[in-house]
Formats: C-alpha cells, structure tokens, sequence
C-alpha cells in the first residue's frame, strides 16, 4: 500500500480532479470527473455535482444528483455517499492502492477488487456486492492470497461500520462535504 503524500501536495479545493480506477490485469475500469473538496482525519474527499460524468469502457454515466467520495490515506477503499434522490447511499469500493498519481498531479488512481459494501435506500438495505460473485472474480484475475487474505476481512469490518452508522460513514460527516460541494460553481 502507498502512503498519501503530505496535504501540501494536494490540490486547491475546487480544482476538477480526475478518479481513474484499473483491473488488477491493468485493463481500465472506471474514470470519474470530480472535483478536490479538501481532507479531515479521515483522509480525502472528492465531490461530483449533478450532471458531472463517469465513464467505463462501453458504459457512460452522468451523476443525476451530487455525491461525495472519501479517499483514505491507506488506499484500501473508496467510499461514495450519494445524495437524494439515489437509492444507493453508500457505496464502498474495495481496492488496492488508491493514490494520487505520480505523473499526474490532479488524478487518483487505484485498482477496483470487486468487493463493494452497499447500504441502499430500499428494500436491499445493507449488503456486499459481488459477494457470490467473488470466486468467479479471484480466479478470472487471478488476485494474490495475500490480497484476499486482507479484503475478505475488510468487507465484513466496513459492513459492520457502515451498519453502525460510524464516522465516516455517518451522515454528518458527509453532510459537511456536500455542503462544500454546494458551493463551488460548475466548472463542466
């Protein structure tokens, strides 16, 4: 795992910002327009108004109302908390080395795992995505023992957190953020 840089080397807030996820085989997944909000104790966040844009091969999605993203300093998730009207509230990617780029200063990268803790606003209530999914995944990307070995654990402690409504998965803290995201001016 990579270490986050110091806050100095952080963008300004409002800078647009790019989320570029990977496979684990190092074929692109996910790439989100975002913008850089700040950091507290729990890490970075990231915002995406209405109308901003997320992209995967084949597949082109416009955010129909704004969220916040949450990326901690030790890269091991990724986690979205969406505003009404979204029947996903939280959305949690597990990943692998989530950073700031090296050659990139306004990007972050990581791997997706394929591991996702969902709290949704409906009848699905809380769950792991992809849970029955999960071994067709370790042997189609052939992940190393000792990443199953940390991401299995991690899903059922983010589960039990999410659930518990504990910081920063409460939404106190993410409310703050979307406040601040409130206040930039669309910049796309």
């Amino acid at each position: 795992m990579t270490v986050a840089p110091p806050a100095s080397d952080r963008p300004a807030p409002g800078t647009p910002v790019t989320f570029r996820w990977r496979k684990w085989d190092g074929a692109p997944h996910w790439v989100h327009e975002s913008v850089y909000l700040g950091r507290d104790e729990w890490g970075d966040w990231i915002g995406q108004q209405a109308g901003w844009r997320s992209a995967r091969p084949g597949r082109d999605v416009v955010a129909e109302s704004p969220n916040v993203t949450l990326v901690p300093a030790a890269g091991t998730y990724a986690c979205t908390v969406n505003a009404a009207p979204a029947r996903i509230r939280i959305y949690i990617d597990l990943a692998w080395d989530v950073r700031w780029s090296t050659t990139d200063a306004d990007v972050i990268e990581g791997i997706d795992m394929d591991l996702d803790v969902v709290r949704a606003l409906d009848d699905r209530g809380l769950y792991i995505d992809d849970r029955d999914e999960w071994e067709d995944h370790l042997a189609h990307y052939g992940y190393p023992a000792e990443v199953i070995a940390h991401l299995e654990p991690l899903a059922l402690d983010l589960e039990r957190r999410v659930g518990a409504h504990e910081p920063p998965f409460d939404d106190a803290t993410a409310d703050r953020w979307f406040a601040r995201l409130s206040t930039l001016r669309p910049t796309r």
